[in-house]
């Protein structure tokens, strides 16, 4: 399955009082690896940036004039997710201002789940540790996906370090069972053993009496009796 783990950065909180999307970023999973594609584009939002989301993303309405406006890369965008399962963190926020700048621009796509599922890594966190804190920040510690270079939000970094966290969330590991473990190798060694000796045709020759008493004198006379041959031994 092809996956796309998608984050955006805005102007404010709120798509439907005419805050715009910023930035977008987006990384490739398939198969459960990173294929090293991504998608990352700062947008023109035409409007001024909250103070309050500058804080936190460190962007500016001048930082942004000149970029393309929404209008001029949806099919290039559109192109990258189609057909994908988004993986996003608290996927409504997102999707919310995604369809917001499409219905803005009457696109011929439509809204995005048209043409892609979607995974919101974040109530896959609540039901994997419920009652903890399950943000981006939080994951990345407790699933030890190094995160110190993220000073301030950026929707590509974010979604590398949500591709992180979700493989590793969602990876699992395998019980290690080692007296299963050991009993299988055990009996691949009498298997390969008994195979070699039916191939050899080997001949089993028993022992005779008088080699027996034999060994059993080379045994007594030895200075130090052997621990196997002391009946008293545990």
């Amino acid at each position: 399955m092809r996956q796309v783990v998608l984050d955006t950065e805005t102007t404010g909180l709120e798509p439907q009082g005419g805050h715009r999307i910023i930035e977008i970023g987006c990384v490739e999973i398939s198969h459960r690896r990173l294929t090293g594609r991504h998608y990352q584009q700062f947008l023109d939002p035409k409007r001024e940036v909250d103070e309050g989301a500058s804080e936190v993303h460190g962007l500016t309405s001048k930082d942004l004039a000149g970029r393309p406006e929404f209008v001029g890369v949806v099919d290039e965008f559109m192109e990258f997710v189609n057909g994908a399962e988004l993986i996003i963190h608290n996927a409504p926020f997102d999707l919310g201002f995604i369809n917001m700048e499409l219905e803005r621009i009457d696109s011929k796509w439509g809204a995005i789940e048209n043409y892609c599922s979607v995974l919101d890594t974040l109530n896959h966190a609540r039901k994997l540790h419920p009652g903890q804190r399950n943000s981006l920040d939080a994951l990345c510690k407790r699933y030890d996906v190094a995160n110190s270079h993220r000073e301030l939000h950026g929707a590509l970094l974010d979604a590398e370090l949500l591709a992180e966290v979700y493989l590793a969330m969602t990876g699992g590991q395998e019980s290690l069972d080692l007296e299963s473990s050991e009993q299988t190798q055990q009996n691949v060694v009498s298997l390969v053993t008994q195979k070699a000796i039916n191939e050899a045709n080997l001949t089993v020759v028993a022992v005779s009496d008088d080699e027996l008493k034999d060994h059993a004198k080379t045994l007594s006379n030895m200075v130090t009796a052997p621990i196997w041959n002391n009946p008293q031994s545990d």
